[in-house]
């Protein structure tokens, strides 16, 4: 499947209108053509439930509401990335935003470019699975599988929601079984980038255990290797 901006559909989600012109100016001359705006959670919420928008860049202090309890919500609705871009730089705020199912935390003030180009990147890794991963089996380790051609995560029988960002790191994790992986080699290798520091990653796997371990605080699958990264250890059968 070819890559196209102009297929995409962006909500930015901010009560500054200076910063939304400003990003809606850039974004279109990078060649987007579908930009959806709010100022408020409401509106915010109404425009994802009604138009699907493939990405969005959120703000966290909103008039209405603020942004990790809005992301939360639209969490139920969608899988698409958010990327959040706000003012709260400490990182107890980034941590907080990963939590409550951010892909992406941009602060402000920040370069329009950089932000076009984490959407760009953003909107790679989110291609539908099948588009990039066709004819792969599905990894079945007995109390979960992952189809890795629909991004489908079923759990002790019944289907689990994950976000992009959290399948692409599972489905790492499968294609590296029993191998010991340092968090500066999963960044890379999943978010595409220079290591953003070990929030990102330990959020992301924090998530993940709660979806597929009986015990996320003694995990069977996902094990942390102290002072050299994480293993996910299997058994040859769910290796198909």
């Amino acid at each position: 499947m070819t890559f196209k901006l102009e297929d995409h559909k962006i909500l930015m989600v901010d009560d500054d209108q200076h910063i939304l012109d400003l990003l809606i100016t850039v974004f279109k001359k990078e060649g987007f053509q579908h930009i959806l705006t709010a100022t408020t959670g409401a509106e915010a919420l109404f425009i994802t439930t009604q138009n699907n928008p493939h990405i969005i860049l959120l703000d966290v202090m909103l008039p209405d509401t603020d942004g990790f309890t809005l992301c939360n919500k639209i969490r139920s609705e969608t899988d698409v990335p958010v990327l959040f871009l706000t003012a709260k730089t400490t990182d107890l705020d980034k941590l907080q935003g990963f939590s409550f199912g951010g892909d992406d935390y941009i602060t402000k003030p920040f370069n329009p470019l950089e932000v076009v180009a984490r959407v760009k990147a953003q909107l790679k890794r989110a291609m539908p699975l099948s588009s990039r991963l066709s004819k792969k089996q599905v990894y079945d380790f007995g109390s979960f599988s992952i189809d890795p051609n629909t991004g489908k995560l079923v759990v002790e029988g019944k289907r689990i929601d994950c976000p992009t960002q959290e399948m692409k790191l599972l489905l790492y994790f499968c294609e590296h079984p029993n191998q010991i992986l340092s968090k500066h080699q999963i960044f890379k290798d999943v978010w595409g980038e220079l290591y953003g520091g070990d929030s990102t990653v330990m959020v992301h796997i924090r998530r993940l255990r709660e979806k597929i371990e009986e015990d996320p605080s003694r995990p069977k699958w996902i094990k942390t290797v102290r002072g050299l990264g994480y293993l996910f250890e299997v058994s040859n059968e769910g290796l198909l």
